[in-house]
């Protein structure tokens, strides 16, 4: 079956960096588009950014253009999300989803990022 597990995430200072992974496993990684989502508490489920199968485009929300980065290893099946200038209104539970939108069908249990001095 479909298995996301994100890992990565922690404490961070307000400007510090995290680097999230999401390791997949049960379909065709290599063929599947990916996004990052992430729910505040007390928060909808916002999406961050996606990716293309090939890992030849991405797409930012525009609150983390130019702060966040987000990749993908195909030999590994592994998806990444690189975080710098990170703010404490990044903290929040952080999803990957197989898909290029909230409409995935499926994710992760999440990786927690909490950002605070």
């Amino acid at each position: 079956q479909v298995q996301l597990v994100e890992s990565g995430g922690g404490l961070a200072q307000p400007g510090g960096s995290l680097r999230l992974s999401c390791a997949a496993s049960g379909f065709a990684f290599s063929s599947s588009r990916m996004s990052w989502a992430r729910q505040a508490p007390g928060k909808v489920l916002e999406w961050v950014c996606g990716i293309t199968a090939d890992g030849a485009d991405t797409y930012y929300a525009d609150f983390v253009k130019d702060r966040f980065a987000i990749s993908r290893d195909n030999a590994k099946s592994t998806l990444y999300l690189q975080m710098n200038d990170l703010k404490p209104e990044d903290t929040a539970l952080y999803f990957c989803g197989d898909g290029l939108s909230l409409a995935a069908a499926h994710w992760g249990q999440g990786t927690q990022v909490t950002v605070s001095s």
